[in-house]
């Protein structure tokens, strides 16, 4: 590492996404890992996945060796620009179903079942009335 290294924007980084110029962005730092692709126990198609972002989580989920990790070091190229780096979009589900929505939701729910327990017993019911009504005329 040289005392002042190189700072890149992400879109320059980004452009580094193909199996013959592989870039990748881990904790602030960019590697260029082209060389270590075919080397890579995981697979070239990992890191050619993690480019165009930052491969942070991805790098730290897998829960590399500490080997793995000095070994980095031979692929670094500089320093990205973190104020250029897109914030992941995180999916939250809607927010429109508000608790009062929710309870009425279920109250129709426990409603439908008292139906469907209360019309076959009806049903029953009227079925022993007209067998007995019948039999008096």
């Amino acid at each position: 590492m040289g005392s002042d290294p190189k700072v890149f924007a992400f879109d320059e980084v980004a452009k580094h996404n193909h199996q013959r110029d592989c870039w990748l962005i881990i904790s602030g730092k960019v590697y260029d890992v082209t060389p270590f692709l075919e080397e890579h126990p995981g697979g070239d198609e990992v890191l050619i996945l993690a480019s165009e972002k930052d491969a942070t989580d991805d790098f730290e989920n897998v829960g590399h060796s500490l080997s793995a990790i000095d070994q980095m070091e031979q692929y670094y190229v500089g320093n990205v620009d973190m104020s250029t780096v897109p914030k992941p979009i995180d999916y939250r589900p809607p927010a429109s179903q508000s608790a009062t929505t929710l309870a009425s939701a279920q109250s129709s729910g426990s409603s439908l079942k008292l139906l469907q327990f209360l019309i076959p017993l009806l049903l029953i019911g009227v079925a022993f009335y007209m067998q007995f009504y019948g039999k008096k005329q």
